[in-house]
């Protein structure tokens, strides 16, 4: 921790060799900042991504070395969690994906790849889970702890979906659903409206204090 420095400017970046984004998954957000960067930084610089659902492509497009970007989705809590999902944009040369690999498996992580596809492999599988979760729930099937209690004890999860949506942030869940959803078309990823509902009033979870579940 002693070596990690907080800056509020861009241009504090012109010096580094491996940059890693981790802003909210916005992508006219993320898209102005490779943008800015690849102004700033030298151009060698490695520009990867956190996103956990957004196309490695797209971001790469809004900079003049799309071959120099890569994503590295890191799972969350990154420090108890130990893998990065390495995604390979249209653009991305070999030599920027093994730096990428290097750098991951540098800091003790285990390193699974992904080609450029909507929610990656990680988020393709779980997300529609999670929103399956929340039918689940809007239908009357289950109360929410039952529903968590069956997945966590009958498929051996360390937390149900529900309360792992809380964790994520429901905002965040729903914005990966509408990028499945639109990026593959199919109907099946439409996004839960009990889901849309609570993110419509604010219950994000945790970091808000409520969700699915209350954190008063």
């Amino acid at each position: 921790l002693n070596n990690i420095v907080a800056t509020p400017d861009l241009k504090s970046f012109k010096e580094v060799d491996f940059v890693v984004e981790a802003v909210s998954e916005n992508e006219a957000l993320k898209r102005s900042i490779f943008g800015s960067l690849d102004k700033i930084t030298p151009p060698t610089t490695i520009l990867a991504s956190n996103t956990s659902s957004i196309s490695i492509t797209r971001i790469a497009n809004a900079t003049a070395r799309p071959d120099k970007v890569v994503g590295m989705h890191f799972m969350n809590p990154p420090p108890i969690m130990k893998l990065v999902e390495l995604i390979r944009g249209m653009q991305t040369s070999d030599e920027c994906f093994l730096r990428a690999q290097v750098f991951a498996e540098a800091m003790g992580k285990t390193v699974c790849r992904s080609e450029d596809r909507p929610g990656f492999i990680v988020n393709r599988v779980l997300m529609p889970m999670i929103n399956e979760a929340f039918y689940t729930l809007m239908e009357g099937v289950a109360s929410a702890e039952d529903i968590d209690a069956g997945m966590k004890l009958g498929t051996n999860q360390p937390m149900g979906p529900l309360t792992l949506a809380d964790f994520i942030g429901l905002d965040t869940c729903l914005a990966i659903m509408r990028v499945l959803h639109e990026g593959l078309g199919d109907s099946k990823y439409r996004p839960c409206p009990l889901l849309v509902q609570h993110v419509d009033a604010g219950w994000l979870g945790r970091k808000t204090g409520r969700g699915v579940y209350s954190y008063q």
